[in-house]
């Protein structure tokens, strides 16, 4: 999200930058500063801190020479972001499930001959082994493998007691464990270039949401990987981003209308007779009904996290967490994090059965 040309994330920095000069200001004043010389002192120091907050991220990389490689590419976040970073100049490694797939052969199609598609499952040893092997003939001699951008994932939805252990497993499979691995494969080359390792995490890996917890579950895990891997790499030069987007759903079709209603009526048939006793199929389907709601609503435009992934990529100093998402999200985000957890539960979580 941008007002102008300046980020909502940057804006936030300005304002907190404010609030620690005003109360360094303030201190000061206390301890015997006078009222003029405190607030000439406040404004300046805003003054240029906010310019250092707003002109950093024009700070930028070339994209010559330089080699991204993008997981889940057949559609979505993925998609969009080969084509547009290839049409910035960079070669890209475009990462696909079936490269048999519609999105695979648009890609094919719609880039330049810079852009390379290639089977990969991030959850197949083999598939990235192969993958890590074919980067020394695709990267032509000088240049490197600058990006990779962990951006593969699933999502699901139901009650604890409704998702088969076997879901919980498959999403912490692709949405955790194939970033980790990922991550692994092809890290030495990113090491060697002092590159960037983008990892896309969600608004629910910093809060929970109710019949969320197999995704919400996976994308802690993916914040808490993220957060040691940024501080294991700091020492080699390599920089780490999180993307944490708002609700995207209408925009990436992870969650659609008929996968939410098949999804549900798969839940429903594997769940024993007690625990359909315990959840009437009223209850049940008014909480399926929610998740439609959920699929048919968000933000379209894929453009506010394609910004934030290539910002992430071409920022000389790139920052830790890019939060492209709606202002009410940012709140509840806010609330989440910095309140005690029975606020938010009080506010949020949903008490009707």
């Amino acid at each position: 999200m941008k007002v102008g040309e300046v980020t909502v994330d940057v804006w936030c920095d300005v304002v907190l930058c404010g609030g620690v000069v005003g109360a360094v200001s303030t201190f000061l004043h206390l301890l015997g500063l006078s009222c003029c010389t405190s607030s000439l002192l406040f404004l300046s120091l805003w003054a240029l801190t906010s310019a250092v907050c707003i002109l950093l991220p024009s700070l930028k990389v070339s994209p010559a020479g330089k080699t991204v490689l993008i997981t889940g590419c057949d559609t979505g976040f993925g998609f969009a972001l080969a084509l547009h970073l290839d049409k910035l100049g960079f070669r890209v490694v475009a990462g696909c499930l079936d490269v048999e797939s519609d999105g695979a052969k648009k890609l094919k199609g719609s880039a330049s001959s810079r852009l390379t598609v290639l089977n990969l499952d991030v959850t197949s040893h083999t598939q990235l082994t192969t993958t890590a092997k074919a980067l020394k003939d695709i990267i032509p001699t000088g240049e490197v493998l600058w990006g990779l951008v962990n951006n593969a994932g699933v999502s699901t939805f139901g009650e604890v007691e409704w998702v088969s252990d076997n879901i919980f497993r498959k999403l912490l499979e692709v949405n955790t464990l194939g970033t980790i691995a990922a991550t692994k494969a092809f890290l030495p080359f990113i090491r060697r270039a002092q590159g960037r390792v983008v990892n896309i995490s969600s608004m629910y890996g910093r809060m929970s949401n109710t019949m969320r917890s197999p995704y919400v579950t996976s994308k802690f895990a993916v914040e808490g990987f993220t957060d040691c891997l940024r501080q294991d790499m700091r020492a080699w030069g390599v920089k780490v981003s999180l993307l944490e987007p708002g609700n995207f759903v209408a925009a990436t079709y992870i969650n659609t209308v008929e996968n939410v209603k098949k999804a549900g009526e798969a839940m429903w048939a594997e769940m024993d007779e007690d625990l359909k006793q315990d959840f009437p199929r009223h209850y049940f389907d008014s909480k399926v009904n929610q998740m439609v709601s959920f699929a048919k609503c968000g933000n379209s435009d894929v453009g506010p996290v394609i910004d934030a992934m290539t910002a992430a990529l071409m920022e000389k100093y790139p920052r830790s967490r890019y939060l492209p998402m709606d202002g009410l999200t940012r709140i509840r985000v806010a609330v989440a994090t910095l309140l005690p957890s029975w606020v938010y539960d009080w506010v949020y979580a949903s008490t009707h059965r």
